[in-house]
């Protein structure tokens, strides 16, 4: 290694350090792309038409539209149970949660149980499935809960104990189908708040299906609204409102319109 001395007129003096580049920092990669997206179904009802979207880790995409829009057809493609006709659709995520509007739990199963599941049937180790149920359950709010039977649970108990089975896997994507719509609106508003609470604390990626213009805009980084069948993005809505939420932001001035912007384009896309 060479090394190259100051002329002996002037002072040795050390290299300063580049400065940090300037800029904001690179957004990073989605975990889920749908690029010219259509889905087309044997009896030949077109579902969906040239939808593009992008959910990155941390973002919290909501899609409102008119019933039949093909809502629930997006999460079917982006867990691979469905197909697209044409287009394009990239999954990056490892692991993928899908909660549903009914829990679906095994009512012969204990919350702790039930919890463990996806965990079993990925052959995890037993005592680190134990150990993954346990957080979960405690994240949820259901410490103490753990040997009760679904039958024995609320509605936003048994959510609870849903999201909690999916939270096992650690995913990077989460897929909700309208969760709360067969729920109470106390019971409702509570849950959307533990969700915000979970998406901060684990930085997920999320798309959410929903019929509430309220909870869609209470929940998100960005709303996405739908046209009727072929369903397709009419509007997209950023939500500027930041990720700690206070409950009383629904009632503030700068919500309602929000919600007011996001109906209009619900409105103007079903007409």
């Amino acid at each position: 290694m060479s090394v190259t001395s100051a002329p002996s007129s002037r002072a040795a003096t050390s290299a300063a350090p580049p400065p940090p580049p300037s800029g904001p920092a690179p957004a990073a990669a989605p975990c889920l792309r749908f690029r010219g997206l259509a889905k087309t179904f044997p009896d030949g009802t077109t579902a969906l038409q040239g939808v593009d979207l992008d959910v990155a880790p941390g973002d919290f995409v909501t899609v409102v539209g008119p019933s039949g829009c093909g809502k629930s057809t997006l999460l079917r493609i982006a867990s691979g149970l469905e197909r697209p006709s044409a287009g394009e659709a990239q999954v990056s995520a490892e692991q993928i949660g899908y909660v549903f509007q009914d829990a679906t739990l095994l009512p012969w199963r204990t919350v702790a149980r039930n919890v463990e599941l996806l965990a079993e049937l990925h052959h995890r180790p037993r005592a680190e499935t134990r150990r993954a149920a346990a957080e979960a359950i405690e994240l949820v709010g259901l410490a103490g809960h753990e040997q009760k039977l679904p039958g024995a649970l609320s509605g936003g108990m048994r959510m609870r104990a849903s999201l909690a089975r999916s939270l096992v896997l650690e995913p990077q994507l989460f897929l909700f189908d309208e969760p709360f719509g067969a729920l109470d609106e106390i019971t409702r508003e509570r849950l959307g708040d533990e969700l915000l609470r979970l998406h901060a604390a684990k930085g997920f990626g999320a798309l959410f299906i929903t019929h509430s213009v309220t909870e869609a805009v209470y929940l998100s980084t960005r709303v996405l609204v739908m046209s009727g069948r072929p369903g397709r993005i009419v509007t997209a809505v950023d939500v500027p409102f930041g990720a700690d939420r206070d409950p009383e932001l629904r009632f503030t001035p700068e919500f309602a319109a929000l919600c007011g912007r996001v109906s209009a384009a619900l409105r103007e896309g079903h007409s």
